[in-house]
């Protein structure tokens, strides 16, 4: 593909911000707008230079980040710890985790609450005061363009399906593994005694064991004798 760089008019912004890990949406109308229409030029020209450029279908770009350093990545740990808080205290409240993180907000009166509510949670990701809430989570929601803050209020934006994709994928495994559980109940194994005093794993329907005993070689010629007259009668 022959790359016009002249075109690509917004490359030094656009790399700037997909390079500290920011997501570009429609928040980002000059920059979203240039990456919309020269999109295989930009993925193309990233991959040149080592880096993947993602495009999800519901409206914002970012950088597949190396495996090595999000693994190790305390903002992205953090952030997503807070994603999992969020649905579950909303779903507590009777509201729509979903709705609320696709495009809702939340009121910055309301981390009082939340981190009281999780503190050992919020203990584990070295946050302890409403301050550090707003510092480690909720500043660098907005400056990787998870969120936008005005006038105490957090509204999500799109990029926010990325960490509720991982929640929604766990709730549905922790969902399916109960209605496993409660519509096909496994059997439970007990150890019995029989005349020989051997233990043998027994379950509700237990197996009839002689079926897998090996035959001995009288036994199985008395047996083929039998069929072979059976045959002839």
């Amino acid at each position: 593909m022959h790359l016009d760089l002249n075109e690509l008019s917004q490359l030094a912004p656009i790399f700037r911000e997909l390079f500290k890990g920011y997501h570009v949406s429609r928040r980002d109308p000059e920059l979203y707008a240039q990456l919309s229409n020269f999109q295989d030029q930009y993925r193309t020209l990233f991959k040149a230079l080592g880096f993947e450029l993602v495009c999800d279908t519901r409206g914002f770009y970012y950088f597949v980040p190396d495996l090595a350093a999000a693994a190790v990545n305390k903002t992205a740990q953090r952030l997503a710890l807070f994603t999992f808080i969020v649905v579950e205290h909303l779903a507590d409240q009777g509201r729509d985790p979903v709705a609320v993180l696709d495009g809702g907000s939340l009121g910055r009166d309301e981390l009082p609450s939340l981190l009281e509510k999780y503190r050992d949670l919020f203990i584990q990701a070295e946050v302890q005061t409403v301050e550090e809430l707003e510092e480690k989570i909720m500043r660098r929601m907005t400056q990787l363009g998870f969120a936008g803050e005005e006038n105490g209020i957090y509204r999500f934006l799109p990029p926010m399906h990325r960490f509720l994709d991982v929640c929604l994928s766990v709730q549905q495994d922790r969902d399916l593994a109960a209605s496993l559980h409660s519509v096909l109940p496994l059997p439970v194994p007990v150890l019995i005694d029989d005349d020989s005093d051997e233990k043998l794993l027994q379950t509700d329907d237990p197996l009839d064991l002689s079926d897998f005993e090996e035959e001995s070689e009288e036994d199985a010629m008395a047996r083929a004798i039998a069929e072979e007259q059976e045959t002839d009668a």
